[in-house]
């Protein structure tokens, strides 16, 4: 699948440890478009994972969206955009390598601080979008 990201010149890029964070735009010619749930850091059973831990939040949905991608016949790499909430934004930016991790294409990203998610142990939630041929 053709894909490209885009970094316009007229617009800032979002740098945080030495990473950029996310495109500004995606652009990709492809058959199939994939949307992703809000995934929240439950294993399989519906048990929460990371009770007060940010960054094992991060993990367990990032690994969520892993599976709900395979499950679709598509990978991270064909992920064009995420949108995340989070509880505490300045806790999330402490652990950009793990989204780096699961996202390193870069998709496009909006990042949102919310007041609680649906219990008030969940730190995070990550919903996506993917492209595939």
């Amino acid at each position: 699948m053709p894909r490209q990201n885009i970094q316009p010149d007229a617009l800032a890029k979002r740098v945080v440890d030495g990473h950029v964070l996310y495109s500004h735009v995606v652009v990709v010619e492809g058959k199939r478009m994939i949307f992703i749930a809000g995934q929240l850091a439950r294993d399989q059973h519906g048990n929460l994972v990371g009770k007060g831990d940010m960054r094992a939040q991060l993990r367990q949905v990032g690994e969520n969206i892993r599976a709900a991608l395979a499950a679709a016949g598509a990978t991270l790499n064909d992920v064009v955009k995420t949108t995340t909430y989070v509880t505490d934004i300045d806790e999330f930016f402490k652990h950009v390598e793990v989204r780096m991790e699961y996202f390193g294409a870069l998709p496009t990203s909006t990042t949102v601080e919310v007041r609680r998610l649906a219990h008030p142990d969940f730190l995070v939630e990550v919903e996506a979008m993917a492209v595939v041929d």
